[in-house]
Protein backbone atom coordinates (compact mmCIF):
# COMPACT_ATOMS: atom_id res chain seq x y z
CA UNK A 1 0.00 0.00 0.00
CA UNK A 2 1.36 3.75 -0.88
CA UNK A 3 1.21 6.31 1.62
CA UNK A 4 0.88 9.72 0.81
CA UNK A 5 0.68 13.25 3.13
CA UNK A 6 -1.44 15.64 2.65
CA UNK A 7 -0.37 19.86 2.07
CA UNK A 8 -1.49 21.29 5.22
CA UNK A 9 -3.48 23.93 2.53
CA UNK A 10 -6.37 23.98 4.72
CA UNK A 11 -4.52 24.84 8.47
CA UNK A 12 -5.03 28.15 9.27
CA UNK A 13 -1.80 30.11 9.25
CA UNK A 14 -0.35 28.41 6.59
CA UNK A 15 2.34 29.91 4.33
CA UNK A 16 5.16 29.30 1.69
CA UNK A 17 7.25 26.39 4.44
CA UNK A 18 4.22 24.98 4.82
CA UNK A 19 3.36 24.37 1.04
CA UNK A 20 7.12 24.81 -0.90
CA UNK A 21 9.00 23.64 1.78
CA UNK A 22 6.18 20.79 3.25
CA UNK A 23 6.35 19.20 -0.48
CA UNK A 24 10.25 19.10 -0.99
CA UNK A 25 10.98 17.25 3.01
CA UNK A 26 7.80 15.05 1.86
CA UNK A 27 9.30 13.91 -1.38
CA UNK A 28 12.69 13.36 0.12
CA UNK A 29 11.20 12.15 3.00
CA UNK A 30 9.52 9.46 0.48
CA UNK A 31 5.39 9.75 0.19
CA UNK A 32 3.94 8.31 -2.73
CA UNK A 33 1.53 11.62 -3.06
CA UNK A 34 1.00 14.95 -1.96
CA UNK A 35 -2.72 15.50 -1.40
CA UNK A 36 -5.01 19.22 -0.40
CA UNK A 37 -8.00 19.23 0.48
CA UNK A 38 -11.24 21.51 -0.49
CA UNK A 39 -13.36 24.69 0.31
CA UNK A 40 -13.98 28.26 -0.96
CA UNK A 41 -15.38 29.65 1.61
CA UNK A 42 -12.78 29.87 4.03
CA UNK A 43 -9.56 31.22 4.50
CA UNK A 44 -7.66 28.44 2.96
CA UNK A 45 -4.83 28.15 0.00
CA UNK A 46 -6.48 26.56 -3.57
CA UNK A 47 -5.45 23.25 -4.51
CA UNK A 48 -4.58 23.47 -7.40
CA UNK A 49 -2.46 26.68 -6.96
CA UNK A 50 -1.07 24.63 -3.85
CA UNK A 51 0.01 22.00 -6.14
CA UNK A 52 1.31 23.79 -8.57
CA UNK A 53 3.65 25.41 -6.05
CA UNK A 54 4.70 21.90 -5.27
CA UNK A 55 5.43 20.55 -8.51
CA UNK A 56 7.66 23.77 -9.16
CA UNK A 57 9.82 22.23 -6.14
CA UNK A 58 9.25 17.94 -6.70
CA UNK A 59 10.29 15.41 -9.55
CA UNK A 60 8.56 12.43 -8.35
CA UNK A 61 5.47 12.71 -5.68
CA UNK A 62 2.09 12.92 -7.01
CA UNK A 63 0.15 15.94 -6.59
CA UNK A 64 -3.55 14.54 -6.07
CA UNK A 65 -6.82 16.47 -4.55
CA UNK A 66 -8.48 14.35 -2.63
CA UNK A 67 -10.57 16.13 -3.15
CA UNK A 68 -11.32 18.92 -4.90
CA UNK A 69 -14.88 20.14 -5.44
CA UNK A 70 -15.92 20.48 -8.94
CA UNK A 71 -18.71 22.10 -9.00
CA UNK A 72 -17.44 25.28 -7.77
CA UNK A 73 -15.42 25.09 -10.75
CA UNK A 74 -18.10 26.85 -13.36
CA UNK A 75 -15.86 26.54 -16.28
CA UNK A 76 -15.66 23.89 -17.10
CA UNK A 77 -13.12 24.83 -20.09
CA UNK A 78 -10.76 26.78 -18.11
CA UNK A 79 -10.82 24.26 -15.34
CA UNK A 80 -9.72 21.65 -17.73
CA UNK A 81 -6.77 23.92 -18.95
CA UNK A 82 -5.73 24.56 -15.70
CA UNK A 83 -5.31 20.65 -14.47
CA UNK A 84 -3.99 19.86 -18.01
CA UNK A 85 -1.42 22.71 -17.20
CA UNK A 86 -0.21 20.80 -13.85
CA UNK A 87 -0.58 17.95 -15.50
CA UNK A 88 2.04 18.93 -18.33
CA UNK A 89 4.15 20.66 -16.06
CA UNK A 90 5.07 17.82 -13.75
CA UNK A 91 4.96 15.39 -15.82
CA UNK A 92 1.87 13.51 -15.46
CA UNK A 93 1.92 13.39 -11.62
CA UNK A 94 -1.67 15.10 -11.37
CA UNK A 95 -4.27 12.88 -9.82
CA UNK A 96 -7.80 14.59 -9.75
CA UNK A 97 -10.12 13.22 -7.29
CA UNK A 98 -13.50 15.09 -7.86
CA UNK A 99 -16.42 15.18 -6.01
CA UNK A 100 -20.01 17.73 -5.89
CA UNK A 101 -19.36 18.00 -1.79
CA UNK A 102 -22.68 19.58 0.16
CA UNK A 103 -21.01 22.46 2.20
CA UNK A 104 -24.05 25.00 1.87
CA UNK A 105 -21.38 28.16 1.84
CA UNK A 106 -19.27 26.72 -0.55
CA UNK A 107 -22.22 27.18 -3.23
CA UNK A 108 -23.70 30.37 -1.93
CA UNK A 109 -20.64 32.26 -1.97
CA UNK A 110 -20.46 30.94 -6.32
CA UNK A 111 -24.24 32.23 -6.14
CA UNK A 112 -25.23 28.87 -7.30
CA UNK A 113 -27.89 26.29 -6.09
CA UNK A 114 -26.40 23.50 -3.52
CA UNK A 115 -29.43 21.07 -5.28
CA UNK A 116 -28.20 20.85 -8.64
CA UNK A 117 -24.39 19.87 -7.65
CA UNK A 118 -24.80 16.42 -8.69
CA UNK A 119 -26.30 17.29 -12.13
CA UNK A 120 -23.52 19.55 -12.50
CA UNK A 121 -21.18 17.42 -11.43
CA UNK A 122 -22.57 14.40 -14.36
CA UNK A 123 -22.92 17.31 -16.96
CA UNK A 124 -18.90 18.80 -16.23
CA UNK A 125 -17.64 14.92 -16.41
CA UNK A 126 -18.81 14.68 -19.54
CA UNK A 127 -17.22 18.06 -20.64
CA UNK A 128 -13.99 17.47 -19.56
CA UNK A 129 -13.85 14.39 -21.43
CA UNK A 130 -14.50 16.11 -24.40
CA UNK A 131 -12.03 19.02 -22.89
CA UNK A 132 -9.61 16.80 -22.70
CA UNK A 133 -9.74 15.32 -26.17
CA UNK A 134 -7.47 15.51 -29.30
CA UNK A 135 -10.22 16.96 -30.99
CA UNK A 136 -10.66 19.79 -28.44
CA UNK A 137 -9.40 23.29 -29.08
CA UNK A 138 -8.61 23.66 -25.04
CA UNK A 139 -4.75 22.73 -24.05
CA UNK A 140 -2.02 22.05 -22.92
CA UNK A 141 -2.96 18.21 -23.65
CA UNK A 142 -2.45 16.31 -20.56
CA UNK A 143 1.32 14.33 -20.33
CA UNK A 144 -0.34 11.45 -18.74
CA UNK A 145 -2.41 10.53 -22.02
CA UNK A 146 -6.11 11.88 -22.73
CA UNK A 147 -6.55 13.18 -19.33
CA UNK A 148 -5.32 13.42 -15.93
CA UNK A 149 -5.73 10.70 -13.47
CA UNK A 150 -8.99 10.67 -12.20
CA UNK A 151 -10.63 9.80 -9.09
CA UNK A 152 -14.02 9.98 -8.00
CA UNK A 153 -15.18 11.17 -4.21
CA UNK A 154 -18.44 10.08 -2.75
CA UNK A 155 -20.16 7.23 -0.28
CA UNK A 156 -23.14 6.37 -2.37
CA UNK A 157 -24.21 4.33 -5.51
CA UNK A 158 -24.02 6.93 -7.73
CA UNK A 159 -20.43 8.00 -6.89
CA UNK A 160 -19.13 4.38 -7.59
CA UNK A 161 -20.94 4.96 -10.66
CA UNK A 162 -19.31 7.85 -11.88
CA UNK A 163 -15.95 6.03 -10.78
CA UNK A 164 -16.80 3.43 -13.26
CA UNK A 165 -17.84 5.10 -16.36
CA UNK A 166 -15.37 7.92 -16.05
CA UNK A 167 -12.08 7.46 -13.39
CA UNK A 168 -9.49 5.22 -12.43
CA UNK A 169 -10.83 4.58 -9.23
CA UNK A 170 -12.55 6.06 -6.03
CA UNK A 171 -11.26 7.91 -3.11
CA UNK A 172 -13.24 7.89 0.25
CA UNK A 173 -13.08 11.34 2.13
CA UNK A 174 -13.29 10.44 5.31
CA UNK A 175 -14.63 7.43 7.29
CA UNK A 176 -13.32 4.00 9.01
CA UNK A 177 -11.49 1.31 7.37
CA UNK A 178 -14.81 -0.89 7.89
CA UNK A 179 -16.72 1.52 6.05
CA UNK A 180 -13.94 1.22 2.93
CA UNK A 181 -13.69 -2.50 3.36
CA UNK A 182 -17.85 -2.16 3.03
CA UNK A 183 -17.98 -0.04 0.23
CA UNK A 184 -15.62 -2.52 -2.00
CA UNK A 185 -18.32 -4.35 -2.84
CA UNK A 186 -20.44 -1.52 -4.61
CA UNK A 187 -17.67 -0.25 -6.10
CA UNK A 188 -16.62 -3.71 -7.63
CA UNK A 189 -20.28 -4.23 -8.90
CA UNK A 190 -20.64 -1.22 -10.66
CA UNK A 191 -16.97 -1.74 -11.99
CA UNK A 192 -18.09 -4.91 -13.72
CA UNK A 193 -21.53 -3.53 -15.06
CA UNK A 194 -18.97 -0.91 -16.73
CA UNK A 195 -17.10 -3.29 -18.51
CA UNK A 196 -13.72 -2.29 -16.87
CA UNK A 197 -11.12 -4.61 -16.90
CA UNK A 198 -8.88 -4.74 -13.53
CA UNK A 199 -10.21 -3.88 -10.03
CA UNK A 200 -10.79 0.16 -9.40
CA UNK A 201 -7.77 1.69 -7.43
CA UNK A 202 -8.76 2.96 -3.69
CA UNK A 203 -7.65 5.34 -1.60
CA UNK A 204 -8.58 6.58 1.88
CA UNK A 205 -7.23 9.22 4.04
CA UNK A 206 -7.20 10.49 7.61
CA UNK A 207 -5.93 12.97 9.90
CA UNK A 208 -2.79 13.10 12.08
CA UNK A 209 -0.72 15.79 14.59
CA UNK A 210 1.61 14.01 16.33
CA UNK A 211 4.10 15.54 19.23
CA UNK A 212 3.75 18.30 21.79
CA UNK A 213 0.31 19.72 21.53
CA UNK A 214 -0.71 17.59 19.29
CA UNK A 215 -4.79 17.62 20.97
CA UNK A 216 -4.82 20.93 20.85
CA UNK A 217 -3.84 21.57 17.31
CA UNK A 218 -6.14 18.82 16.06
CA UNK A 219 -8.91 20.82 17.95
CA UNK A 220 -7.91 24.03 16.88
CA UNK A 221 -7.43 23.29 12.97
CA UNK A 222 -9.87 20.91 12.66
CA UNK A 223 -12.63 21.86 14.97
CA UNK A 224 -12.39 25.26 13.03
CA UNK A 225 -11.87 23.34 9.62
CA UNK A 226 -15.44 20.96 10.05
CA UNK A 227 -17.12 23.37 12.72
CA UNK A 228 -19.96 23.02 10.16
CA UNK A 229 -20.91 19.65 11.15
CA UNK A 230 -21.60 20.79 14.12
CA UNK A 231 -21.56 17.90 16.83
CA UNK A 232 -19.50 15.41 14.53
CA UNK A 233 -16.54 17.93 14.50
CA UNK A 234 -16.19 16.53 17.80
CA UNK A 235 -15.56 13.16 16.67
CA UNK A 236 -13.28 14.00 13.80
CA UNK A 237 -11.06 15.28 16.28
CA UNK A 238 -11.43 12.34 18.79
CA UNK A 239 -10.52 10.11 15.51
CA UNK A 240 -7.39 12.04 14.71
CA UNK A 241 -4.09 10.02 15.41
CA UNK A 242 -1.99 11.92 17.73
CA UNK A 243 1.04 9.17 18.31
CA UNK A 244 2.80 6.75 16.32
CA UNK A 245 0.92 3.84 17.30
CA UNK A 246 -2.86 5.05 16.74
CA UNK A 247 -0.93 6.41 12.70
CA UNK A 248 0.11 2.43 12.24
CA UNK A 249 -2.96 1.17 13.75
CA UNK A 250 -4.61 3.52 10.87
CA UNK A 251 -2.40 2.26 8.10
CA UNK A 252 -2.62 -1.76 9.11
CA UNK A 253 -5.97 -1.22 9.40
CA UNK A 254 -6.51 0.84 5.51
CA UNK A 255 -4.55 -1.77 4.08
CA UNK A 256 -6.35 -4.59 5.51
CA UNK A 257 -9.43 -3.50 4.13
CA UNK A 258 -8.48 -3.12 0.63
CA UNK A 259 -6.93 0.52 0.34
CA UNK A 260 -4.31 0.96 -2.44
CA UNK A 261 -3.22 4.44 -0.88
CA UNK A 262 -3.82 6.22 2.34
CA UNK A 263 -2.87 10.36 2.41
CA UNK A 264 -2.42 11.43 5.86
CA UNK A 265 -3.66 14.60 6.13
CA UNK A 266 -1.93 17.24 8.70
CA UNK A 267 -3.65 19.49 11.41
CA UNK A 268 -0.57 21.17 11.84
CA UNK A 269 1.02 23.55 9.45
CA UNK A 270 4.33 23.10 11.07
CA UNK A 271 6.88 21.06 8.15
CA UNK A 272 8.20 19.01 10.92
CA UNK A 273 5.28 17.20 11.23
CA UNK A 274 6.77 15.43 7.55
CA UNK A 275 9.74 13.66 9.17
CA UNK A 276 7.63 12.89 12.50
CA UNK A 277 4.88 11.18 10.01
CA UNK A 278 7.64 9.29 7.81
CA UNK A 279 8.77 7.90 11.31
CA UNK A 280 5.81 6.47 12.18
CA UNK A 281 5.05 4.89 9.03
CA UNK A 282 8.74 3.65 8.47
CA UNK A 283 9.18 5.14 5.56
Amino acid sequence: MDIGIGLPNAVRGVDRRGIVDWAKRAENAGFSSLGTIDRIAYPNFESLIALSAAAAVTERIRLVTDILLAPLRTNPALFAKQAATIDQLSGGRLVLGLAPDGREDDYAVIRRGLLRRGADFDRQLDELKDLWGSESAVGPPPASGSRPALLIGGSSGRAFRRAAQHADGWTMGGGTPDMLAEAHGGLKGEWSKAGRDGDPRVVALFYFVLGEGAEAAARESLGDYYAWLGEYAEQIVQGTAKDEETVKGYLSAFEQAGADEVICFPASADPDQVEMLARAADL
